[in-house]
């Protein structure tokens, strides 16, 4: 459950402008206040079954979104690539491995 959140929380952040005001609202009620459906019902004033429906959806959204844009799974891999080279730099180990991972990370994008 735990690595949905997260990853959720980082689909949020990269495509929270695609969403409407109240997918927003809601989406960070849930997964960054963590309010529960119930304190978001009554907030919004509309049903908990409603509240579930248009987070429900708005998770399915962000997941397409990625299908198609691809921006969480690339900032994953310039993250690693990254952790991998200031490794390296730390242990005055720049091989032809650090330069290609040097490459890598210009072809990301």
């Amino acid at each position: 459950m735990l690595e949905k959140t997260t990853r959720i929380n980082y689909l949020f952040d990269f495509y929270q402008a695609l969403l409407t005001p109240k997918q927003r609202n809601y989406m960070e009620m849930y997964y960054l206040e963590d309010y529960s459906l119930g304190e978001i019902s009554e907030l919004s004033q509309v049903s908990r079954q409603a509240v579930y429906d248009n987070i429900k959806r708005t998770e399915q959204m962000i997941e397409s979104y990625e299908k198609k844009l691809h921006l969480y799974d690339k900032f994953q891999t310039r993250t690693e690539l990254l952790d991998k080279i200031e490794k390296d730099l730390a242990e005055n180990a720049i091989t032809n491995d650090t330069k290609s991972m040097l490459i890598k990370l210009k072809e990301i994008d």
